[in-house]
């Protein structure tokens, strides 16, 4: 296992240095989106901003404590989402965050798209709302907490589970 630090813009050239098990620390743009923001976008056709080269993180923020961008942000069970993957990466989402494995299905779209899926520690939404210093709602407000936020981040720990190395 080794710890690769990932900055946005996404470049997919970075993919091929990272193997299932390693630490990323990601600094730049993650976009937050739960079941319902996934649904709106992948059977309505409503795309509120350029997905192409983004990172998705299955997460609802709970309310910003004094002081702070956000509260907690731990992440959502991933495999609810195995449904919209395909068409999500096909739009051009290019890492996705959740807890939880995928679908051996779902890790080949993966696979086939270029595209990574990791995981964040689930429980400690606390903890990484620490490495959130910016948020700022992007779409869908009537969802609430399911709504879509642009949050800017830094050193966001999740662990490679699908990464872009060929199935046997």
């Amino acid at each position: 296992m080794k710890t690769i630090k990932l900055t946005t813009p996404i470049n997919r050239e970075d993919f091929k240095k990272m193997e299932k098990g390693d630490l990323v620390l990601i600094t730049g743009e993650i976009y937050t989106a739960r079941d319902t923001a996934h649904k709106i976008i992948t059977c309505d056709g409503n795309v509120p901003f350029d997905l192409n080269d983004k990172i998705i993180y299955y997460a609802g923020p709970a309310p910003a404590p004094p002081g702070r961008p956000i509260g907690s942000i731990g992440p959502t069970t991933s495999s609810r989402m195995d449904v919209y993957t395909e068409r999500m990466l096909q739009l051009g989402v290019a890492i996705k965050i959740g807890k939880g494995p995928r679908s051996p299905e779902t890790e080949k779209v993966f696979k086939d798209n270029n595209a990574i899926y990791l995981s964040a520690l689930g429980g400690a939404g606390a903890l990484l709302a620490t490495k959130v210093k910016k948020a700022e709602l992007v779409a869908f407000p009537h969802l609430g907490p399911e709504a879509i936020y642009r949050l800017e981040v830094e050193d966001f720990p999740a662990i490679v589970v699908v990464d872009t190395t060929p199935s046997c």
